[in-house]
């Protein structure tokens, strides 16, 4: 393994009046988060727009313009050990996010052992000074050869996926959707924040008056709102399932009752909304270190799917993701390891689905298995296993062997690296958006964004966006 470049410092009698250094910066939108978050400045002038909002073009804090000018003074001239006196700075322009800035400092003058004084500047790409000043400062007195230094990783997430899927979905006009018990203020709040936002248009089944104790606590009137009174859980769940067939409804939303009750209904043989592919759910998880939306598969319905019903389950969280704008999804297959073992029945189905995919049984999605957790996310994890393959490391989907796996998986991410999690039941005649009781408002709103997006896509046979194909006329 290689050693890490050493970086050996300049001693206040090596100094040279005229000697100079610089760096070089390139102002991100993660940068103006990290310094609020040190600094504790949370002038919304020098912070990025939040969630959906009117994007924002922040204006970079001064003080981290000219923190860089302190990053040239102990990282190279004169380095480590250096300590400051006095800095004095004048900002003549603002450097916004995607800037590019210089910083450069030069030696004006050496006192009696150790100070120095540096004449310090900042320019932009174009040459233009943003900030000058004079730094006076301690030299090192003693040579130091210090090896780089790798700070630890930190997360920020900076970027809301469900963020740009809700303003998508909410130029769609709002799905009529049954929304069944909503008596507490997550999920009433959740119905009414998407009606709000012009994803749904919620029909409120359950008992009135637990209905109206929870608007009162949220402070919503409901005089624009249908309700339907059902005190019983599994009556309001079978109205919700009745509503879809006559028409009324576009999509059922769960409140706050237990899963396997609405979902009683929603896949009984007769009467319920069973479609021609096996039911499943997805989760959707808006994961701070991840570029893009993760899908997970099955986590909730499917106990210990055969083949047979991974095949579903996989065509059903590509059709999601497709219909979420992932144009060609990677779907990893899960198990515990990367190879084929006969004595873990998951990888011989890893093993069929890929195939499967290749023979256009499984279509719309480049999918690969079996592979493990790590090498499935991570791209150093995949090329150390020497793993060749267009999922591997990039996987945007994954399906998992089990519900137990799946679960796990999901609320490791959802608790541990502190993902956003929205979720939805495909396979059924319509869409069902199965958020946890524990949800907050924007799991709902997203899961509600999901519902529309996937029901679009099932209506048109495209996701909401892509213009239809153009025929070619006959010549």
């Amino acid at each position: 393994m290689s050693a890490k470049p050493a970086v050996r410092n300049t001693t206040w009698a090596e100094l040279a009046v005229g000697a100079s250094a610089s760096i070089e910066r390139t102002c991100t939108a993660q940068d103006l988060i990290l310094f609020a978050h040190v600094s504790g400045n949370l002038n919304p002038l020098m912070l990025p727009s939040a969630g959906d909002a009117t994007p924002s073009d922040p204006v970079a804090p001064s003080m981290w313009v000219g923190s860089l000018v302190s990053a040239v003074l102990g990282n190279i001239l004169p380095g480590p050990g250096t300590l400051y006196r006095s800095q004095n700075l004048r900002f003549l322009r603002r450097v916004h996010v995607g800037d590019k800035v210089t910083a450069t400092v030069v030696c004006r003058e050496k006192r009696d052992e150790p100070v120095a004084v540096f004449d310090t500047r900042v320019v932009d790409a174009g040459g233009v000074v943003v900030c000058e000043g004079t730094a006076e400062i301690d030299a090192p007195t003693v040579t130091r050869i210090t090896e780089a230094r790798d700070l630890p990783t930190l997360i920020v997430d900076s970027v809301d996926h469900f963020g740009a899927l809700v303003a998508k979905a909410a130029r769609l006009p709002p799905l009529k959707t049954a929304v069944v018990c909503p008596h507490d203020h997550n999920s009433l709040g959740g119905a009414l924040m998407s009606a709000e936002r012009g994803l749904i248009e919620p029909i409120l089944i359950g008992d009135p008056a637990r209905i109206a104790a929870a608007a009162k606590e949220l402070g919503k009137d409901l005089s624009g709102y249908a309700i339907e009174a059902f005190a019983d859980e599994r009556q309001a769940a079978a109205r919700a399932v009745a509503m879809v067939h006559e028409g009324r409804a576009g999509a059922v939303m769960k409140g706050d009752l237990h899963s396997d009750v609405l979902l009683a209904e929603v896949v009984k043989k007769d009467g319920g909304l069973r479609g021609h592919a096996r039911i499943s759910h997805v989760f959707a998880l808006d994961v701070p270190t991840l570029d893009e939306v993760l899908y997970v598969s099955d986590a909730a319905i499917n106990i210990a799917p055969d083949l047979m019903t991974k095949v579903d389950i996989v065509q059903n969280a590509v059709d999601l993701a497709r219909a979420c704008g992932l144009e060609t999804p990677r779907v990893g297959i899960l198990s515990a390891v990367e190879t084929i073992n006969p004595a873990i029945p998951s990888t011989l189905d890893a093993a069929v689905l890929s195939k499967m995919a290749e023979r256009g049984q499984i279509r719309g999605a480049i999918v690969d298995g079996p592979l493990a957790m790590d090498n499935a996310i991570d791209v150093e994890a995949a090329r150390t296993k020497g793993i060749a393959s267009l999922v591997a490391g990039r996987a945007n989907v994954l399906i998992v062997p089990n519900l137990e796996a799946g679960n796990m998986v999901a609320k490791e991410l959802t608790f541990v690296a502190r993902a956003e999690a929205a979720g939805l039941v495909l396979g059924a005649k319509v869409p069902v958006m199965l958020t946890s009781r524990a949800d907050n408002e924007r799991a709902r709103l997203a899961s509600c964004a999901l519902a529309q997006l996937y029901g679009y896509y099932r209506r048109e046979g495209r996701p909401f966006g892509l213009e239809p194909p153009v025929a070619k006329a006959a010549e």
